[in-house]
């Protein structure tokens, strides 16, 4: 992707963990693949238990990088910045990501997932401005609105 995609920050999210397999539940039926990126090892596993477990009646495969199995799996979980061929870039990490300037450009979404706790939201007040110092386009959805 050559130009720099909007990063949607969905914020006021109840459940981080929960709403992120709603997201990759989304996506995979729309047939796109994903990465997902946290540097917290342990929430990290909290997604890795919740995507085999959330729903039923979904399967969603994935691997946390790196893993031999990844060529062939649609969801990879990841602590770095992992140059990848995915189509959506999911954010669950507290400081604005490593190397974004170049890394972001080359999915095709990007969201950031945020909390209601007060810390967090004060920690991705940042992150959007530094994103958005960096020419990329931050849009905020209250996903708490209904």
């Amino acid at each position: 992707m050559s130009e720099a995609p909007t990063i949607d920050f969905h914020f006021n999210v109840d459940h981080c963990v929960a709403y992120a397999c709603r997201v990759v539940r989304k996506a995979r039926s729309a047939g796109k693949t994903v990465l997902i990126f946290s540097r917290d090892d342990e929430r990290r596993s909290r997604l890795d238990l919740a995507l085999w477990t959330f729903s039923a009646l979904d399967f969603l495969p994935h691997v946390d990088l790196p893993s031999p199995l990844a060529a062939a799996t649609p969801i990879w979980l990841s602590a770095t910045p992992t140059v990848a061929p995915r189509d959506l870039l999911l954010l669950l990490d507290d400081e604005p990501a490593p190397q974004f300037a170049t890394w972001f450009p080359q999915f095709e979404r990007v969201i950031d997932v945020v909390s209601l706790e007060p810390a967090e939201r004060a920690r991705a007040r940042t992150r959007f401005k530094t994103y958005r110092d960096a020419g990329f386009l931050p849009v905020a959805h209250d996903i708490g609105a209904t």
